[in-house]
Order: C-alpha cells, then structure tokens, then sequence
C-alpha cells in the first residue's frame, strides 16, 4: 500500500490532524484538506486509495463531495464522519456508495479497520483481481431488459424515472436491479459504476 494515499477532508484543524498522525503512525501516506472543494481541486482518478470525509461541512458536504465524485470521475471509497444526529444521513451516503461510516468521538482502532477495508476494495478494482473480460462476462448474463435498466441506472437516473421510461412499475425496476447488482456480483452503487467505467460505459 505503499502508492496509496488516505484523504482526510474536515473543516476542524483538530480533526484532520488526529487523523493524520493516525495514518501516519501506523505507516500510511495521508494528506488533508480543509473543504471538499479543495480536495476536488486536486483529485486524480490513478491515485489509489480512499476518502475519509466529514459529513457536516460549510460549503459543500460530505454527500454533496460524493455525488460530485460520482458525477466527474471513478469514486474512490468513501469513509464518512458522522457527528450525533447524522445516521440517517450517513445510511444514505452508504446506500449511494459509501463504503462505511464513523460517528464522533470514533475509536483509532475502528477507524483504521475500515480505511483497511476501503483501501483493500480499492485497490480489487485496480489490481489484477478485476479484469476487464470477467465484467464483460457478468454483463452478458444479463438479459436485454436488466441492460437497459444498468445503462439508466449508470446515467444517475432514479427508480421511479427508470420505471417511467421503461414502461414498468417501481417494484419491477427494483427488481431488475437487485438482479444486477446479484449478476455483475456488485456490493453497491460505487461497484457498478466501475464496472461501467472499465466497459467504457461512461466517460471520467
């Protein structure tokens, strides 16, 4: 994990520098940003790693930083900071991709267990283990209908408008997507725009 970078993003000085020191004391290369526009003014896609990100920030959120990174380029994981009071929030943010969330004030040990798992599931998608046929194999076990539903499902379109362009109700396109997600053997969200992204599905 050498090449890999933890970036911490949180509005208090105070935070990111115990995040920091966090990382660095148990050998991992991180660096932080006070906003998340900062850390998107800088953000490259071939940078392995993962995102550790405040969900409450002036600004631009943690959420809005996720649907950003969705929108422009690969997502790396994401690892939200939640404080008392944010959990819906933070189940949102996992149900759009994020990889886990912390609430404040967070055990070291729990902290740095999860950047381990995203870093892990980073680096799965960059690596050897995911090849670009073995995706292309899972996606032609999906039927013509489940296909038409992935590409509006990559294009950021949201059950219900599926469901109106599909001519089917909710349920089913929720259906369809289960499937999906089953087929292409998809965790979440984030997986499958990945998987799109090296099928050159959509564009970074």
């Amino acid at each position: 994990m050498n090449n890999t970078i933890v970036f911490i993003i949180d509005d208090e000085k105070s935070v990111r520098d115990s995040i920091l020191y966090l990382m660095e004391s148990v050998g991992l290369n991180a660096t932080s940003f006070a906003s998340a526009q900062e850390y998107l003014d800088q953000f490259d896609a071939n940078i392995p790693g993962c995102v550790i990100t405040d969900i409450r920030m002036p600004m631009m959120s943690g959420l809005d930083l996720q649907q950003k990174l969705s929108e422009k380029t690969i997502q790396p994981p994401i690892i939200m900071i939640t404080g008392h009071g944010d959990v819906p929030m933070a189940v949102r943010a996992i149900s759009q991709g994020a990889i886990d969330f912390i609430e404040k004030p967070f055990n070291n040990q729990k902290l740095l267990d999860i950047v381990y798992k995203a870093l892990e599931a980073d680096a799965n998608f960059r690596g050897e283990n995911v090849k670009l046929s073995e995706v292309r194999e899972k996606y032609e076990y999906l039927s013509d209908k489940e296909k038409e539903v992935f590409q509006l499902v990559i294009e950021g379109y949201l059950n219900k408008q599926i469901a109106e362009k599909v001519f089917v109700t909710q349920s089913a396109v929720e259906a369809r997507r289960s499937k999906i997600m089953e087929k292409m053997q998809a965790d979440n969200l984030s997986d499958l725009m990945r998987m799109a992204m090296l099928m050159d599905m959509i564009q970074a």
